[in-house]
């Protein structure tokens, strides 16, 4: 069976172009699973039966092996299965008698409010990557936007006379609002703090880091890590834990989750009713009202 699973992960590499942290896992999950056949008997595919299959998902099971785990191990089966039956090497798909189990996906980690506002007010002082860093905060805060839209922002996105913040990814649209003191904050870097860190004024990015080109990704990180650290937070904070608190913040004052879900940008109602789980208040007003930073 070890010649099968290397032809199929060859497969993956060739025909499919699968990643290889994908291969690698794939990999890891079928020798598991041929060690296991070998364990009881079985070195040819041609004699595993929907049985074998399923006592091998029990035998993860008995191992306490963690349900998303086992829920991967059964997606490598079910892959592996229609590779061998699309290549004729098997006369039927027998993972079809396999069915992941539920996963109970937990709930976001989020900040409290005071962790929250302590986080953003660390950049204190008037350089322009102080001025940055604040209005970078701020914003993330005060919109909840995934950072790959922070980061992807350009001048004319956003809207002081307005206080809305205009995100485009994956060819949807949608309108933000901010307060008065993501407002300030950004009035403050465009006025000291942008032109300031600009090599090349032809840099469309809201956001530049210290060599004059666009934030990346891994830069912003690394700021939102050292303002946590100065915070004194020991809880692992990413810009996604400050997307969560955004949202489940709102609620927390009494937003109504259709409009939490028009600004956090989900597309099933279902996804943001996990901050409803956070927090049972009943829903009030939106934005404007329920914001600690409006």
């Amino acid at each position: 069976m070890e010649r099968l699973i290397e032809d199929f992960l060859e497969y993956l590499h060739n025909v499919k172009n699968t990643s290889n942290n994908t291969i690698l896992s794939y990999k890891r999950d079928l020798l598991k699973w041929a060690d296991y056949m070998g364990s009881i008997g079985i070195d040819g595919i041609e004699s595993v039966r929907e049985h074998e299959l399923q006592d091998f998902i029990k035998y993860l099971e008995a191992k306490r092996f963690k349900t998303s785990t086992i829920s991967r191990n059964i997606a490598s089966l079910k892959a592996f299965y229609h590779y061998l039956y699309k290549e004729n090497l098997v006369k039927e798909d027998i993972s079809c008698c396999l069915h992941a189990p539920k996963v109970e996906k937990k709930l976001p980690e989020i900040m409290t409010i005071e962790e929250a506002v302590k986080l953003v007010e660390q950049p204190k002082g008037d350089k322009p990557k102080e001025l940055r860093d604040r209005a970078m905060l701020e914003l993330l805060y005060a919109t909840g936007i995934r950072v790959s839209e922070l980061i992807g922002l350009k001048q004319s996105d956003i809207n002081l006379n307005l206080g809305c913040v205009i995100c485009k990814e994956g060819g949807k649209e949608r309108m933000i609002p901010f307060g008065n003191t993501a407002k300030k904050t950004l009035q403050r870097y465009l006025e000291k703090g942008r032109d300031a860190l600009l090599v090349n004024y032809g840099v469309e990015e809201l956001f530049v880091n210290c060599s004059g080109q666009a934030m990346s990704r891994q830069g912003f990180w690394k700021i939102i890590k050292y303002y946590a650290r100065l915070a004194g937070i020991e809880a692992e904070i990413t810009p996604h834990t400050l997307r969560h608190s955004f949202a489940a913040h709102l609620v927390e004052n009494g937003a109504d989750l259709r409009s939490v879900q028009e600004m956090m940008g989900h597309s099933d109602i279902a996804t943001t009713q996990k901050y409803a789980k956070i927090n049972n208040n009943q829903l009030r007003d939106v934005y404007a009202k329920a914001h600690p930073r409006g």
